[in-house]
């Protein structure tokens, strides 16, 4: 990522705007040890606190790795019961990077940040429909089935 990502102007900015970034060898230890990484890249998404709310590992093209960086920052906000932000950060997400790889865990967060955040069922029930419309076979599609037994 190092020849591709890293020093793409996008993915610079974006970095910079969000993150305090910190490139760790995959056997620099304690860190590597601490937080489990076995292969290079990995990209460990962490809170202020240090608590880890997004994992990936392997390469990403820029746009899927500001993708990725994007459902971590929405993650970070789910974990922390902030459903108007993690559902704006996966809308963005959805709507900015529409061909990722990342887009049914983002649809599938958004709907659940929705749901929990109003306690309407019917956003559970339309996620399901979108991932399955959209995305049929997803994993993302398999976690949402019991939502269609929704009224």
């Amino acid at each position: 990522m190092g020849a591709v990502t890293y020093p793409d102007r996008n993915v610079i900015e974006f970095i910079r705007d969000n993150f305090i970034p910190l490139q760790v060898p995959f056997d620099g230890q304690p860190l590597a040890a601490n937080f489990n990484v076995k292969w290079t890249p990995t990209l460990v998404t962490l809170g202020p606190d240090g608590r880890e709310h997004h994992r990936t590992v392997g390469f990403l093209d820029p746009a899927e790795l500001i993708a990725s960086l994007l459902l971590g920052i929405g993650k970070y906000h789910f974990d922390h019961d902030r459903f108007a932000e993690a559902v704006a950060t996966f809308d963005t997400m959805i709507v900015d990077y529409p061909a990722s790889d990342s887009v049914p865990e983002a649809l599938y967060l958004s709907g659940v940040s929705r749901f929990k955040e109003g306690h309407n069922p019917t956003f559970l029930k339309e996620t399901y429909e979108k991932l399955e419309k959209d995305y049929p076979g997803n994993e993302w599609t398999k976690r949402a089935s019991p939502y269609r037994l929704i009224d």
